[in-house]
């Protein structure tokens, strides 16, 4: 008895074990395999939904048909899919793959769905571009090329500066003369680390621009970086004018013109003023591009041909080594008159170009501070369907004695500085010596 029941325990113990292993096996086959062998998630194609219905029809309670409509159709993830083929060439398809793959994976998987494919598309603009490592070359959505464009002519609602938004923070470029930035002390190269008590560490330039914008009336509080100091200022947005000429007669049979800005309308304004100044016979013209932050390029040769009757005005270069050669445009109206050019850290881009190729062919003498130092030329492109647009640097330019200025900036004959103390006080030192020097050239 004994014998026999210890053989039906040991048959139903090896039983229990056959089971165990079996169920195990199947578990590791269907389970565990298959966690172990998937290498990486894969990616499923573009998803497709079918068509919700645009109409139900259903009976009512007497078996009478009724037609339901609309109603609401069960969610289905609408994933954008781009397909990278087409006409595209081999090569760039092999090229751009990883980045399909990626807005597909995005799209399909991060975790806040439904992502902003507009935001995408910028973002992927905006970075191609900053890899270039140009920080005047730079992509702007529709409202912010607007913008940048209104700062040539035209009005606005601001505070009345130029900015530099290429760079870790916001920089003054220059405040317009009389503008609300003006009168609130803001000076060149002042950064803008700071808006309404919010650090703008980390924030891209256009947004902490549309944070500086704003209604007339209103005030915005910024906070500024000057050398080691740390301060804040606030300034009451107002309707800007953009201002492009200012002229007078000063004492002495003196000329004064200030230019603030290179637009459509420059050169026009700028012969006008000449014409009615010469009439009065001055001895001798102050050109005053202090705070003048730039503009078009041919307005830039139409404004320094006024003052200058012929040869090489600048060079152009182009990546591929191509140089282009720019001469004075014949005809100018202030061609023999003596000449002093003020200039300041607020003095960039084509305002450079019109006072380096005055300094370089000797034509006249600058007065003031060494100027912004940017010496390249940049190509503003609207893209189709307004879809924003693009600054692209397509050129670096040389003065007449081939000079590149960039990050140098042109060195004045006279370096006159002007403090804060200055400004608060309503003096001009650097007037002042113009107006000395031009003397002296003119006995």
């Amino acid at each position: 008895m004994e014998s026999k029941g210890l053989r039906t325990c040991l048959v139903s113990g090896i039983a229990i074990i056959v089971l165990l292993v079996t169920f195990g096996l199947g578990f590791g086959a269907g389970y565990l395999f298959p966690q172990l062998s998937r290498s990486e998630i894969p990616v499923s194609g573009p998803v497709t939904c079918p068509p919700c219905p645009e109409t139900v029809i259903t009976q009512d309670e007497n078996g009478e048909p009724v037609v339901i409509t609309p109603i609401e159709c069960p969610r289905c993830p609408e994933i954008p899919h781009v397909d990278p083929s087409g006409d595209t060439p081999e090569e760039l398809q092999n090229l751009f793959a990883p980045f399909w793959e990626t807005w597909d994976i995005v799209h399909e998987q991060f975790v806040d769905q439904p992502v902003d494919s507009l935001a995408l598309m910028r973002g992927a603009i905006k970075g191609m571009l900053e890899a270039l490592g140009d920080r005047h070359t730079s992509y702007m959505t529709p409202e912010e090329f607007s913008k940048a464009n209104e700062s040539l002519e035209g009005e606005y609602e601001g505070i009345g500066a130029w900015v530099d938004i290429t760079g870790d923070y916001v920089e003054v470029v220059s405040p317009m003369r009389g503008s609300p930035a003006a009168e609130a002390g803001l000076l060149p190269n002042d950064k803008i680390i700071g808006i309404d008590g919010e650090d703008m560490t980390g924030i891209p330039g256009d947004l902490v621009l549309k944070r500086i914008l704003g209604p007339t009336g209103t005030d915005v509080t910024l906070t500024i970086r000057r050398g080691d100091d740390i301060f804040d200022v606030t300034i009451t947005r107002a309707k800007i004018t953009v201002p492009t000429v200012e002229y007078e007669m000063l004492e002495d049979d003196i000329a004064y013109i200030g230019l603030y800005n290179y637009g459509e309308k420059t050169t026009q304004q700028l012969r006008a003023a000449l014409q009615d100044l010469l009439a009065q016979n001055p001895q001798g013209l102050i050109l005053d591009l202090r705070g003048n932050g730039g503009g078009f390029l041919n307005t830039a040769i139409q404004v320094v041909s006024e003052f200058i009757s012929d040869g090489v005005v600048m060079f152009e270069q182009f990546g591929d080594g191509e140089t282009l050669t720019y001469e004075a445009i014949p005809g100018g109206l202030a061609t023999d008159i003596p000449l002093v050019v003020l200039v300041d850290e607020g003095t960039a881009s084509a305002s450079e170009i019109t006072a380096g190729a005055i300094q370089d062919r000797g034509r006249g003498v600058l007065v003031g501070a060494t100027t912004f130092g940017k010496g390249s030329v940049q190509s503003w492109i609207t893209l189709q369907n307004n879809a924003g647009g693009v600054r692209v640097t397509i050129a670096r330019w040389l003065t007449p004695n081939g000079r590149q200025i960039s990050e140098i900036g042109l060195e004045p004959d006279f370096i006159v500085e002007m403090t804060p103390e200055d400004f608060a006080e309503g003096r001009d030192p650097q007037l002042d010596k113009a107006i000395e020097v031009l003397i002296d050239l003119i006995k």
